[in-house]
């Protein structure tokens, strides 16, 4: 476990801070522009289960933990081989937490309503907070493949990203009485 006595330490006041290796990189840097990302749609889903029941949010509670892992894996730049230093154990987001996703998706897709339009984020609080967090996960996924173009970046963190902004968007219809409540996109009804 993480343990934090101190807060602060004074050692971003340069505008650098550190990686999960020790490297000292700005504030700025993409590889902390994405893990920041993640953190920031891991806020958002906290406000989306503030208006989810018992099966929903404890999906987001998985889905909070596995974004922790996510900006831990992506905080920790891969080694040639994939890894750390030789005998050290990096923790990786893996093909499991993903197939985790298909599968809860699978299972709230086979009772919605067939789309005939796009949605527009809306309806109920948690459809909507949802929504908010599918964007910032997509701007999360965008910065991660930037990433992925100048240094290597763990695949499946890269799925687990993509697969998840289907899985809040799925989510979000479901809590939108399987898509009955869903606000629907009228092309051109207001010009």
């Amino acid at each position: 476990m993480v343990r934090l006595d101190k807060i602060y330490t004074r050692g971003g006041d340069s505008g650098e801070t550190s990686l999960g290796d020790g490297k000292r990189v700005a504030k700025h840097d993409l590889r902390v522009a994405a893990y920041g990302t993640v953190d920031e749609a891991n806020a958002v889903l906290g406000l989306a289960r503030l208006h989810t029941g018992d099966e929903a949010g404890a999906m987001l509670e998985h889905i909070q933990n596995d974004l922790f892992d996510l900006g831990a894996d992506l905080c920790r730049p891969q080694g040639q081989n994939g890894e750390g230093k030789e005998g050290e154990e990096v923790l990786r987001v893996n093909a499991e937490q993903v197939a985790r996703l298909e599968r809860e998706i699978d299972e709230m897709n086979e009772d919605l309503e067939p789309l005939t339009s796009f949605v527009l984020p809306g309806g109920s609080a948690a459809s909507a907070h949802l929504h908010h967090a599918r964007t910032v996960v997509r701007r999360a996924e965008r910065l991660a493949t930037e990433l992925a173009a100048a240094d290597p970046v763990n695949n499946q963190a890269i799925a687990y990203l993509n697969r998840l902004s289907d899985h809040l968007f799925v989510m979000a219809r479901h809590l939108n009485g399987g898509g009955k409540d869903d606000v629907l996109w009228r092309p051109g009804a207001n010009r």
